[in-house]
């Protein structure tokens, strides 16, 4: 019997976070929780399964802080360290599942991580490092275990592509900065889109609220969230003043349920 979607939001921070190291902004300072962002990913449970949508530095306690205890599988959006650091912790899960811990990627990523982690493909492995299955994947549709189907779309980081992902009716997207039509029109249909936004003023690889709003315009979910969210942006309530009616600011710690 399907159970539905849970989307939990473990991170809503940029690269470096809220706070910044060494800043005393006032978004840095904020003593709303709210403010307190880690390195951007997502919880996804579907079936009784759990799978993360990047692992970035903050991966080891955002499992904690959300009290994961059953991990399937880790997807990969594109290489940038904020979104693969924290791979080295999912063999905590292979210990305890006594299974490798599935790994979906693009090729780009995957050599990022042959790359970065050359100790986990080494031929002579050393005891306790993560044990990796890993399932290259494009632009098609692909399945995770226990049923749940993946529609990868493609965004462009200035010059990167960079993988985006609908679940049934939700869609994440993170570090895109231009969405070329054809692939807008797999997100037609969504009815909670969690989109990035960086700050109000442009950036060259990034969504700033007015781009972010206009894809929201465009493809018009019931709900969208901002997610990737800088110290530069402002607080949440004072972004959440600026928003449309359908349009919310995410938060770690977020759940959605669809």
């Amino acid at each position: 019997m399907d159970s539905g979607l849970k989307i939990t939001v473990l991170g809503s921070g940029t690269s470096q976070g809220v706070p910044v190291i060494a800043c005393d902004c006032h978004v840095c300072t904020s003593s709303d929780k709210k403010d307190n962002r880690l390195r951007s990913s997502i919880l996804v449970s579907y079936n009784n399964e759990n799978f993360v949508v990047d692992a970035g530095p903050d991966f080891r306690y955002q499992m904690l802080r959300a009290k994961v205890k059953s991990l399937r599988a880790v997807l990969f959006t594109h290489e940038h360290k904020d979104h693969i650091a924290g791979l080295d912790d999912v063999r905590a899960f292979n210990f305890k599942e006594e299974r490798d811990m599935e790994i979906y990627c693009s090729n780009s990523v995957k050599t990022a991580l042959h790359r970065e982690f050359h100790y986990v493909f080494s031929k002579d492995k050393y005891p306790g490092i993560p044990s990796l299955q890993i399932n290259e994947i494009g632009l098609t549709t692909f399945e995770l275990p226990g049923g749940l189907k993946v529609q990868p779309i493609e965004v462009m980081h200035y010059k990167m592509s960079v993988l985006g992902f609908r679940f049934k009716n939700f869609t994440y997207i993170t570090d895109a900065k231009t969405i070329s039509s054809q692939e807008i029109e797999k997100i037609r249909g969504t009815e909670v889109l969690i989109v990035n936004a960086l700050r109000l003023e442009e950036h060259i690889s990034h969504f700033n609220l007015k781009e972010a709003l206009q894809l929201i315009e465009e493809v018009k979910p019931k709900r969208a969230y901002l997610t990737h969210i800088s110290h530069l942006f402002g607080t949440h309530d004072s972004i959440t003043a600026m928003l449309p009616s359908n349009v919310f600011v995410a938060y770690d710690g977020l759940e959605i349920y669809l």
